[in-house]
């Protein structure tokens, strides 16, 4: 295909030569930046480091559920690229981002709702 001249008729077949072509260079890059790391389970003080956490918070967590973990035997295990994720999904919103979300939410129907709360008066 790259050495025939390229007229209006074989132009579709050219483009369609030409996504292939990409397709395969984005699919190579993919493969070389994507490192082969093995991962490697990190023990709870490398945990503690990661997390900027006591490591009775760290436990605190384990026991809660909260935090990704592996136990062998007594010993606690982690894998660095889990805990930084498990950081990273709990990202609060600023109030600039909360602020941004009323709008949103606020509907017609739910501006008319009566929120009003009764209360009594003592005597």
């Amino acid at each position: 295909m790259c050495k025939d001249e390229i007229t209006f008729e074989k132009l579709p077949e050219a483009v369609g030569f030409l996504i292939h072509e990409v397709t395969q260079l984005r699919n190579l890059i993919e493969e070389i930046q994507r490192p082969d790391i093995p991962k490697r389970p990190i023990e709870i003080n490398e945990a503690c480091k990661i997390l900027m956490k006591a490591k009775s918070t760290v436990y605190t967590l384990v026991r809660k559920g909260s935090i990704p973990c592996y136990k062998s035997g007594k010993k606690l295990y982690f894998y660095e690229d889990e805990l930084l994720e498990w950081i990273n999904t709990g990202r609060k919103n600023s109030s600039a981002g909360i602020h941004s979300h009323i709008p949103a939410i606020m509907t017609p129907e739910v501006l008319s709702e009566d929120y009003s709360i009764p209360f009594s008066k003592k005597r």
